[in-house]
């Protein structure tokens, strides 16, 4: 992969691993790594020290590998300009955990990339094909005090595997809405209300069965 150029990396590995990685391929390009990673929020000054970093003048290559568990709406819109019209002699690597989570306005701008490296599939403990009011609460007591973190998975494998059980109605708009949902985990909405969000609205989409 060419790190030199900038792009979106979506990855479910640890961001200090992945930075070491591309630090030694970026060093053996004549470049530099400049890594600002934050676990959990990756928050506006957090943006103020990367256009710190990208306005320095430099003569060599810099990478700039921005990283962080969530990024608002507001952080990526204040990261616009610079990935649009980078300085010279500087790229950006943003590191996401969520496709889903990118802004349309990014994904126009930047190729995604997703590196998933021996990602265990999480186990749901939920028929998702054949979801049912009685199931879906029980999931939802059993999950009732989880983070926006632990959430994040969870909602992520739910929407894979309705999709591919092809027992809703999932049209382009339904997808979007889902997105929106997903996105929502980023902004500090709580895990449970995002799951039960997502679960209530694949009961109203699931396809009804035909009586024989």
């Amino acid at each position: 992969m060419d790190w030199l150029k900038s792009r979106v990396l979506v990855t479910s590995a640890p961001f200090e691993s992945l930075a070491e990685e591309i630090g030694e391929s970026v060093q053996r390009m004549g470049a530099r790594l400049i890594p600002i990673l934050r676990e959990g929020s990756f928050k506006v000054e957090d943006v103020s020290l990367a256009l710190e970093k990208a306005y320095l003048a430099s003569e060599e290559p810099q990478v700039i590998l921005l990283g962080g568990d969530s990024f608002s709406d507001v952080v990526q819109n204040k990261l616009l300009k610079v990935i649009e019209e980078p300085p010279p002699n500087k790229s950006f690597i943003l590191l996401f955990r969520s496709k889903a989570s990118v802004l349309p306005t990014i994904r126009s701008r930047l190729p995604i990339t997703v590196m998933d490296r021996g990602r265990a599939d999480v186990e749901l403990e939920l028929d998702v094909k054949n979801l049912e009011i009685a199931s879906v609460y029980d999931f939802l007591q059993k999950h009732n005090r989880i983070g926006a973190a632990e959430a994040r998975p969870l909602v992520e494998a739910l929407l894979k595997k309705a999709i591919e059980s092809g027992a809703y109605d999932l049209d382009e708009r339904a997808l979007d809405t889902f997105r929106d949902v997903v996105r929502a985990l980023d902004v500090g909405s709580p895990g449970s209300f995002v799951l039960t969000t997502v679960l209530l609205k694949l009961l109203a989409k699931r396809k009804r069965r035909q009586k024989r």
